[in-house]
């Protein structure tokens, strides 16, 4: 079992200032791989002073200097793909050939993407004789999940070191080994002292005391609305900036005129994708009354054919284990939830798959005749859980969808893509894919309503690590 107990603060690897341990556990096994520390106030007060003493500096280089250091981040993340996707794949249980293909590449994509955003974004400009200077926020501080982990980590810390910011980033306690990875990348890249602090820790030894850090002066948050909402008020007493990507509970619209085989089997797959633990899965199917039974019928099978593998040795579409026991238990125990208020469940259920007696694995599962009023339609599940609800008019599929507290996602699935725009205007979320568009990490990725506040990826997300500042009477 590997041992990492320090943290990677001011430019140095160094002990914690209170000794506090926390076993990684493998959710394929449920066994031990690794050991760290859990960090306290302390740690963060020295992970913060060292970003604010790097600040005035690294806020100063210039452009030229930044894309030198992001190039070289690149090249050795490049180089160490392929441990990174291994890693991941123990600590969160994401099969190999994801690991590799998505899980690992994303990270990389991001600081791509900054580099390329950062060679061609204008930091001033001139308005009316006033000068328009946009300039780094400060000091941050980054909160990131266990279920995209080096995505989360990349999306936050790759557009802060291309416009400036000095950062503190606590991953989580569940899955933190590849934010190690990390640190080790940014290190050798040479990365100067103070830039980049890694804190590892519990929410309430370091997320709480770097919500609440008067030197810090924006925080970002990836995680559940819940722990969202802690952040939001541990950081109203500074006033600091806070951007956020909470949970959601995606519909999946499929309209009358779409390829229902298509759509229904393809929506099914990219619900369980990561084990349904995405926050944006459509993890509502939305489908005309009348062609639910047929509908709920492909989902089922579809369902039936996915496989669920060992992550070492699943086949590319395979699902792996769920990512912790937390999540294990809290996706049974819905599971549960939907037979009890009456939903049918055409596929899955509750216990683990056949051949498996440990591990956090869940069946594919799939519920059918679903009403909006049912738990497995309100809450977030994340696990590989379909809810089919039928509509009986497209303005009824319309107030479905929107009829949550989320609104990070949706999906719409049409034989006419002009039909699709017209659906889509009228979804109140911060992304909407049209007939199976994929990702795209030059586009803003946030929510509405409870999924959170502010934007990542791409313009939209380097921009979230400036301040405006107008100089009147520059002249021009």
């Amino acid at each position: 079992m590997r041992e990492h107990l320090k943290f990677y603060i001011n430019g140095e690897w160094v002990d914690p200032v209170q000794p506090r341990t926390h076993e990684v556990i493998n959710p394929a096994t449920e066994e031990p791989i690794a050991k760290i520390s859990l960090g306290s106030a302390g740690d963060v007060d020295k992970a913060v002073a060292a970003a604010k003493a790097a600040f005035d500096g690294y806020s100063r280089t210039s452009k030229q200097e930044r894309a030198a250091l992001l190039g070289k981040i690149i090249e050795i993340y490049q180089r160490r793909m392929g441990e990174i996707a291994e890693t991941i794949s123990a600590e969160m249980g994401a099969p190999m050939w994801l690991a590799s293909a998505a899980q690992a590449p994303s990270g990389l994509g991001h600081f791509a993407e900054a580099l390329n955003l950062l060679n061609s974004y204008e930091f001033e400009r001139s308005m009316n004789g006033t000068r328009i200077l946009k300039e780094p926020v400060g000091v941050c501080g980054f909160i990131t999940p266990w279920n995209w982990p080096v995505n989360q980590i990349a999306c936050k810390v790759a557009p802060a070191l291309a416009v400036g910011c000095t950062m503190v980033l606590k991953p989580s306690e569940l899955a933190p080994l590849n934010a190690i990875l990390i640190a080790e990348i940014l290190h050798e890249a040479g990365v100067p002292k103070g830039v980049f602090n890694l804190v590892n820790g519990d929410g309430p030894g370091v997320g709480e005391a770097l919500s609440r850090h008067p030197d810090i002066d924006m925080m970002s948050f990836t995680g559940s609305t819940r722990a969202g909402v802690l952040v939001a008020k541990a950081a109203a007493d500074t006033v600091k900036r806070v951007s956020q990507e909470l949970g959601g509970k995606s519909a999946n619209i499929v309209l009358e005129d779409a390829d229902l085989q298509k759509a229904v089997s393809s929506g099914m797959i990219q619900m369980v994708t990561n084990s349904g633990q995405s926050c944006n899965a459509p993890s509502r199917m939305l489908v005309p009354r009348k062609l639910h039974d047929q509908a709920a019928e492909i989902a089922a099978a579809t369902a039936k054919a996915i496989k669920v593998q060992a992550p070492g040795e699943a086949e590319r579409g395979a699902i792996g284990p769920l990512a912790n026991a937390n999540q294990f238990q809290k996706v049974q125990a819905l599971i549960q939830k939907g037979i009890d208020e009456g939903a049918t469940l055409m596929a899955g259920g509750t216990g683990r798959p056949e051949g498996f007696n440990r591990g956090y694995y869940v069946k594919p599962t799939v519920f059918a005749n679903v009403t909006n009023d049912m738990t497995i339609a309100r809450e977030e599940i994340f696990g590989p859980v379909l809810s089919i609800l039928p509509y009986d008019t497209e303005e009824d599929a319309i107030r479905i969808a929107n009829d949550t507290v989320y609104g990070l996602s949706g999906y719409v699935q049409s034989g006419s893509l002009e039909h699709a725009q017209q659906v889509a205007r009228r979804l109140r979320t911060g992304n909407v894919h049209l007939n199976g568009a994929g990702p795209d990490f030059k586009a803003p990725f946030g929510g509405y309503k409870q999924s959170g506040n502010g934007r990542e990826w791409g313009e939209f997300g380097l921009e979230e690590f400036l301040e405006t500042k107008a100089v009147l009477g520059w002249g021009g």
